[in-house]
């Protein structure tokens, strides 16, 4: 199952570069090779940078999320933000704080730049057929359209990199009481791939498939609507010479992230809990202590949706919500922010709806 996702995945990859290029030659003409592979370097290094700043400005954040999420519900240990991170603090120390990061920077530096690559160049292919159907020369992309192109863009980056974020949540789940720790992400790669074979670095695919739709799409039409809308309007003089400044631009990242998250979240959740089935000598927090080590077993996206409901309750779906709020509006926002800056310090001509 899991491979014949992945190559309909590899699928709408070669889909959505052939309309981008087609899209390319027919509004700007053929370009020198060179100049073309230039650009297309400097937009993978702009959304590797966003994706490396943003994610270890919350790191902290990011990894309590994931405890809150798949921890043992007969065994809680974190309970909230604030004393979640006190107790990462008293018994992990600062290093505990940012544990996955590196692993995490590792898969979100080429995750972000595959995933701004491929919304510009799908935008740039939607909106070629969309004028072309049309027949109006001058369209612009709409919200429809742009949502279209951010969930392109989400399901190609996340799909080329979900093996190293499946074993990056196991790496974050790990405590000094694990009894078996994985030593580094190649260590967790080959490990999962002995003992559990190649499929189990696709558990929880499916449901970040269908995430993505609205998590990505979301971030994305909401962004660039919010932009545009600005500058059109001008309201209380945010915008000057057709310009956003870095506040107000941070503002829109923080608008497109919230709503982005909110729709898309319990869906995280269930991808989390499928990546720790199977896991031999699973971190304590999975499989709890003592009397109450008996963790849930999950057999697919709909079974795991139903125990959670079943055993937990609904809120259970939003477990890690507040931290991953507190988190995902600073993150979005520092990652366009500095996505949209490395492009300009970089000379990058990127604007697809001109």
């Amino acid at each position: 199952m899991a491979s014949e996702d992945v190559k309909r995945s590899e699928s709408a990859v070669s889909t959505i570069v052939n309309l981008a290029e087609e899209a390319k030659i027919a509004s700007e003409g053929v370009k020198a090779p060179s100049h073309a592979l230039l650009s297309i370097c400097k937009s993978l290094v702009a959304g590797g940078v966003a994706g490396g700043v943003s994610r270890s400005a919350v790191a902290p954040l990011e990894r309590l999320k994931i405890l809150l999420q798949v921890q043992n519900p007969h065994s809680i240990k974190y309970n909230g933000t604030i004393q979640g991170l006190k107790y990462i603090w008293r018994t992990e120390g600062f290093r505990g704080m940012f544990k996955g990061n590196g692993t995490n920077c590792a898969r979100i530096i080429p995750n972000s730049a595959v995933k701004f690559f491929s919304y510009e160049e799908a935008s740039k292919g939607i909106l070629y057929l969309y004028r072309q159907q049309s027949g109006n020369e001058d369209a612009k992309l709409t919200p429809l359209l742009r949502l279209g192109a951010g969930a392109c863009a989400g399901i190609i980056a996340m799909s080329a990199t979900y093996p190293m974020d499946m074993v990056r949540g196991r790496l974050t789940v790990q405590t000094e009481k694990s009894p078996h720790q994985y030593r580094g992400i190649f260590h967790a790669l080959s490990t999962v791939l002995r003992e559990e074979g190649p499929r189990a670095l696709y558990k929880g695919w499916l449901p970040s498939v269908i995430g993505v739709v609205p998590y990505v799409g979301l971030n994305f039409a909401v962004y660039e609507s919010l932009k545009d809308w600005l500058i059109k309007r001008k309201p209380l003089g945010l915008v000057e010479d057709s310009e956003l400044g870095v506040t107000t631009r941070l503002a829109c990242g923080a608008a497109a992230g919230t709503i982005g998250q909110t729709v898309a979240y319990p869906l995280d959740v269930i991808r989390r809990r499928m990546q720790m089935v199977g896991w031999k000598d699973a971190a304590s927090v999975v499989t709890g202590d003592g009397k109450n080590k008996a963790p849930i077993e999950y057999n697919g996206m709909v079974d795991t949706f139903r125990k959670t409901v079943r055993y937990e309750g609904f809120g259970a779906l939003y477990k890690g919500l507040v931290p991953n709020s507190v988190k995902v509006v600073p993150s979005i926002a520092i990652a366009f922010v500095t996505y949209e800056l490395v492009k300009d310090v970089l000379g990058v001509e990127l604007r697809i709806s001109d």
